[in-house]
This record gives structure tokens, sequence and C-alpha cells, in this order.
């Protein structure tokens, strides 16, 4: 099966299937590129994708990063960075050993290509040429035989005309010789011809032909051998990076199997737990008859003696009511003691962690300055050793208060911990007094609270030891801005507030709800631009506006 033999004079044809051979190649080049474009888009999005789930670094987003759960889905994100990083060497190796590959050849087919076609071209036009001898041969040869037998028929004619003089027979005898052997010559010129061209054509058929278009049946089929390579390494080049993304999916599966629920359920207790007690039972108080009043040990409110209803409370700072803590919108202070005592010593021992790094951190500095003098010291030529003493003063500086400002700090978290002598009356009485108001039913949620510091209130002594002026807790108020009302609120009983930033409410009465209640059992609402303070959650019905500024929803 040879295109010399079988397609001899279809030259035309093989030239026009020869150059869609080369579009096709050059479509499939094409298609190449796109799947790479395709392929780096993809990788570019799931880049994008993983870096926009990932948690802001030293944000409390980070934080809640901690949980197995979260952790897993950060593994995700790490194991989607690499499944689009594979995409990327999908797409490079594409480019690479296909696309550039096919490229050159395909230059490289067009010039074999356009050889082959000029030589078999050549090979035509010489053909044609020996062909245009020939006709013009054989016209001559028939020619001079014309012109042979016209010249014979005047000479026999002049020869039979006895008026002819013999001069003029002689001359068209003469003439009819010259024409005969013209023609005679023209004949042998042809029969020459003729034969050169007979070879030329066999030649041109059987010979010229035949290896042009052999050649380029070869050009073909390395051009369908090599676009066949191509669509193998297409495939090679998906199925090399199917074992890593294997191991980026295994990633995945693996840190969804490491998500533990007990242990988050953990994390949530250490996260949140305040460190309180849980509030005792309230004791009946049996109104008919005079009695003292006895309350639970982490009651909220504690009763200094009979018939004193009405208690002042301790002042500022750690000191005050742990049901009316104000949510701290200023700094922080220092020792965290707005937290309760379980967060308190979270922060504080996270406090002195970072703390110890930053000493270690100057010392590995002093430790490195003074190696360096050592050697100035050594080698004078290197460098000044008095030139780094005021840097190793600062450096010896800064870790000194490093390690006053981490006594101090362990000090608190000792005191938290229980490993310092207990503090002192009036400190401990810094957390002021309340009475506990009984409602009318069992869902009351006047729950006993201890104060933040961790410290009670329930040790029975004079009033001149546990009274602080009531306006320590008011001064709280008074220096802020009147918050907005974020929605109103219906009395469902009533509520006598007798108790330093409580207000009274009867039942059925209609308020603007101020805050919303945090956890702690309480609600403050505002009567009018005077009147404001807590009252238990329980005792009254809230219906907050969406479209207010903290709002979160119905309730």
């Amino acid at each position: 099966m040879s295109w010399g033999t079988e397609l001899w004079d279809q030259f035309d044809n093989l030239e026009k299937h020869t150059q869609w051979g080369i579009d096709i190649l050059e479509k499939y080049i094409k298609f190449v590129k796109e799947r790479t474009e395709i392929e780096l888009s993809y990788a570019k999005q799931l880049r994008n994708l993983s870096k926009k789930y990932q948690p802001k670094k030293n944000s409390k987003e980070e934080e809640e990063y901690k949980y197995t759960s979260c952790k897993a889905f950060i593994s995700t994100l790490n194991e989607m960075n690499d499944y689009a990083g594979q995409h990327e060497v999908i797409s490079e190796n594409m480019a690479s050993q296909i696309i550039v590959d096919l490229a050159r050849y395909v230059q490289e087919l067009k010039q074999e290509r356009k050889s082959n076609f000029h030589d078999g071209r050549k090979a035509q036009q010489h053909i044609e040429t020996c062909w245009k001898q020939l006709e013009s041969s054989k016209r001559r040869f028939e020619r001079d035989c014309k012109e042979a037998d016209r010249a014979q028929q005047y000479f026999e004619k002049m020869d039979a005309d006895i008026n002819v003089t013999k001069a003029d027979v002689e001359k068209a005898r003469q003439q009819a010789q010259i024409r005969h052997q013209m023609a005679e010559d023209s004949k042998a010129d042809y029969s020459s011809i003729l034969q050169k061209f007979n070879h030329e054509q066999h030649e041109y058929y059987h010979t010229h032909i035949p290896n042009i278009f052999q050649k380029i049946q070869e050009m073909e089929e390395r051009r369908i051998v090599r676009i066949g390579d191509s669509m193998k390494t297409y495939a090679e080049v998906d199925r090399q990076v199917i074992p890593i993304i294997g191991k980026c999916l295994d990633g995945i599966v693996k840190a969804a199997e490491s998500i533990d629920q007990k242990n988050d359920s953990q994390l949530v207790i250490e996260a949140y737990k305040s460190g309180f007690e849980p509030p005792g039972d309230i004791e009946f108080e049996d109104y008919t008859q005079p009695m003292k009043r006895t309350v639970s040990d982490n009651s909220l409110s504690n009763s200094r003696g009979e018939g004193k209803p009405d208690l002042k409370f301790g002042g500022k700072s750690k000191g005050k009511l742990w049901p009316f803590i104000k949510k701290n919108k200023g700094a922080t202070p220092e020792d965290f003691s707005n937290l309760p005592p379980e967060q308190r010593r979270k922060k504080l021992q996270q406090k002195v962690d970072e703390l110890n790094k930053e000493i270690q951190k100057e010392m590995d500095q002093r430790d490195a300055i003074t190696k360096m003098k050592d050697v100035y010291l050594k080698n004078p030529q290197m460098g000044d050793p008095a030139s780094l003493d005021h840097k190793l003063a600062e450096v010896s500086q800064n870790i000194e208060k490093l390690r006053l400002e981490t006594q101090k700090f362990e000090a608190w978290l000792a005191e938290v911990e229980g490993r310092l002598p207990a503090r002192s009356e009036q400190t401990r009485r810094q957390s002021g007094l309340y009475d506990s108001q009984n409602p009318p039913t069992v869902n009351s949620c006047a729950q006993d609270r201890e104060s933040p510091d961790g410290s009670y209130t329930e040790e029975q002594s004079q009033e001149s030891e546990v009274k602080v002026l009531a306006t320590d807790f008011d001064d709280e108020f008074d220096d802020e801005e009147p918050l907005p009302a974020i929605g109103t609120c219906k009395a469902l009983y009533t509520f006598e507030g007798q108790n330093e930033g409580t207000i009274s409410v009867v039942e059925g009465e209609t308020l603007y709800v101020i805050e919303e209640d945090k956890g702690d059992g309480w609600t403050r609402i505002r009567r009018n631009e005077d009147e404001e303070g807590y009252v238990p959650t329980s005792y009254v019905e809230v219906y907050l506006d969406k479209n207010a500024k903290g709002a979160k929803t119905y309730i």
C-alpha cells in the first residue's frame, strides 16, 4: 500500500489532505493550550477559596480554630491548596511536554511538506517541458513531411510538362530533394525526442512521483503517530498527579476522622467556665410571724440582721455586684478583674506565658551580644567591644522590667488559684451586698452570683464593715452617654427594685429595653430619661427591634 503507486495521479488532493492534517494538529495544540489555561484558572480559584476561608492571624477567629472540627477544616483548606498545586503541575507539564513540543514539530512538518511538494512540482514541470518538446518536434516533422510531398508533386508536374525548360525541372528536383531531406531530419529528431520523453515519463510515474509521494506518506504517518503520542502524554500528565491528589483527599479524610466531639465539648467548658458555684435553694420566708431570713451561701443577696431591707452596695471596679457588671467598653483592667475567676485565670496564665517568651527572647539577644563582645575582645580589628555596652545594658534593663511584670502577673495568678494568703476583709467585701427578690413563680432568674474576683459576700458582720458608698456604682453609668433603646418589654410580674442598680416595675407596665440579658439573668430597662436599671429577665417579656443596633432576635 503506497501512495506513489495507488495515488500517482492525485497530487492536488494529497496536497489538500496534508494541509488538513497540519490544521488538525494545530487545532489539537489549541485544545491543549485552552486546557492548560482552564487548569491554571481552576488552581487560582481553589487557592483563592482556600485563602478566603483561612482564619485571620491575631484575630478572635484564629482563637476559635482550637476545636478539632475547625482544625480539620483548616487541614481541608491546606489540602485543597496542595490540590490546586497539582492542577498547576498539570498545566505546566502539558505546556512543556505537549504544546511546546508539538508547536516545534508543526514548524518542521510545514517545512518538510513544502520541500516534498516543491520537488513534486519540479518533476511535474520537467515532464511538462519534455511533453512540449515532443509536441513541437512532432509538429515540425509533420510540417516537413507535407512540404516534402508538395515539393515532390511540383517536381513531377514540372518534369511531365514539355513546355518547362530543363533548368526549371532541375531546380524543382533539387527543391524536392531538400524538402525530403528536411523531412528525414525532422523524423529522426522526432524519434529521438519521443524516446527521451517516454523515458522521462517512465521515470516520472515509476520513480520520481512514487518516491516523492512515499516521502509525503511517511511524513503524514509520522504526524498521525505524533498526535497519538501527544494524546497518550495528555493522559499520562493527568495520571501522574492522581497519587498526589489521592494523598490530598486522604489527608481530608484523615482530618475528618480526627474530629473529636468530646474534646471539643471539653474545650467549650474551658473557654466559658466561670468558676462560680451554682446558687443554693431559696428558703421559704414566712411573713405571718417575725423571723430571721435565712439565705443560702451562694445567694445573690445577704441579710445583714433583722429589719434591714435596704442595704448598700460595694463600689467600683472588680468589687461591684456580679449581676450588675456593666459590659466593659473601655480598656480592660490590667489584672483582668472584670472576668469570672476561671476566665481570669486563663488570661493571666496566657499573659505570664507571653512574658516568659519575651524574657527568653531578650536573654537570647543578650547572649548573642555577649558572644559578639567576646569576639571583639579577642579580635579588636572586627569591632569595638565598648560599642556593645550600651546595647547590653538596654537589653538587661528590658529583662529586668519583664521579670518584674511577670512577677506581678504571677502574683495575681497565684491569688486566683488560691496559692496566696486570703485577701483582707476590706478587699473581700468590695464585691458588695444586695437582697434577692422573691418572684411570684419558681421561674425566677434572680439567681445567686459570686463577685468577679472570686470572693463571696456571705459573711455576717457589722453593717459598717460592708457598706460602701452607693454612688460608686452609679458613677459607672453617669460617665457614659445614655444607651439607645433596642426594643420594649412588658412586665409579667411586679418587681420591687430595692437594691442599687435595679428598678421597680409593676405588672403589665411597658418599658424600653436598652441592654439585653448577657447570660447573667438580668435585663437593663428604662422608664424615662432619669429612671433606668436592671430587672430579672424572667419578670419581663422582651420585644426587640430588628433594626435597632445590637438587636439579635425576638424573645
